[in-house]
């Protein structure tokens, strides 16, 4: 009863792993951290320098791959996800974080960011899905992570539109595992609180338990390896957000209010977790 959720991984060394949102943020620093533990790391993401520069080393050496890629464009990450596979023979995890977000409450509602929001967060990782399930199925083996948020737990001042689009990733995580854990394959969800990047660098507010973005990348690479299906830091963070989720409606509504101070407000770019 008490055993992982998911297959451990206890051996990065040559661990074949392809990260999509890996040009900055989390995703640029998980693949540091796993290039440093040994892995072998396939890099995608829209803009291709970034990626190469920071594959570095690891380029020529052959244990890093550049595979540019709009995850809204279903056909390209079928071209990058077979040009990993025909270098590599195989994907061993596959790490989706690419995701965007814009600040937006009910009085400023914007239709076209709205869409874009839900089609780089859902629709992007279905393009991801119609690929590696598949190979995932046909492997018998092997692990998925979707980076979510904590901004899926419950609804959020400024997360109008993101926090929904981060919502349907936690469902669709809790899905694919019961239907992936019985034929041996991995499932991980993971729903990071603030971290440093450069999206919350622009944040106008005070942000709880902010994380180090090289900390967080090792508190996913530690979930990885003692097979947790949710990965979420920080703890006291995460923890008392679904402590929050389990109240009471009118509960609920008041804490977050009061906490957030929520009230009308213009609407800027800013980041949630």
């Amino acid at each position: 009863m008490f055993s992982p959720l998911n297959p451990r991984i206890t051996r990065w060394q040559g661990h074949r792993v392809w990260i999509v949102g890996a040009s900055s943020g989390i995703g640029a620093a998980l693949a540091r951290e796993l290039l440093a533990r040994g892995a072998r790391v396939a890099l995608s993401a829209r803009r291709e320098e970034p990626l190469r520069e920071l594959a570095g080393a690891a380029l020529a050496e052959g244990r890093a791959l550049v595979q540019p890629v709009d995850v809204l464009d279903a056909a390209a990450v079928r071209v990058a996800h077979q040009a990993v596979l025909e270098q590599w023979q195989g994907i061993d995890l596959v790490v989706w974080v690419a995701g965007t977000y814009q600040s937006m409450r009910a009085f400023d509602f914007d239709l076209a960011a709205a869409k874009r929001i839900m089609q780089v967060n859902v629709d992007g990782l279905l393009n991801g899905l119609a690929c590696v399930l598949p190979m995932l199925i046909s492997q018998r083996a092997g692990a998925i992570g979707i980076v979510s948020s904590v901004a899926g737990y419950g609804g959020l001042p400024r997360a109008l539109v993101y926090g929904p689009s981060k919502a349907a990733l936690n469902n669709l995580a809790q899905s694919l595992y019961l239907d992936l854990h019985p034929l041996g394959v991995g499932v991980h969800l993971i729903n990071p609180g603030f971290v440093e990047t450069p999206l919350t660098d622009l944040n106008d507010f005070e942000m709880p338990a902010l994380m180090p973005v090289e900390a967080a990348a090792r508190r996913m690479v530690e979930g990885f390896e003692q097979g947790r299906f949710e990965i979420h830091f920080p703890r006291r963070f995460t923890l008392a957000l679904k402590l929050l989720s389990l109240l009471p409606h009118r509960l609920y509504f008041a804490l977050v209010g009061r906490i957030t101070g929520a009230r009308p407000a213009a609407s800027t770019q800013t980041a949630a977790p």
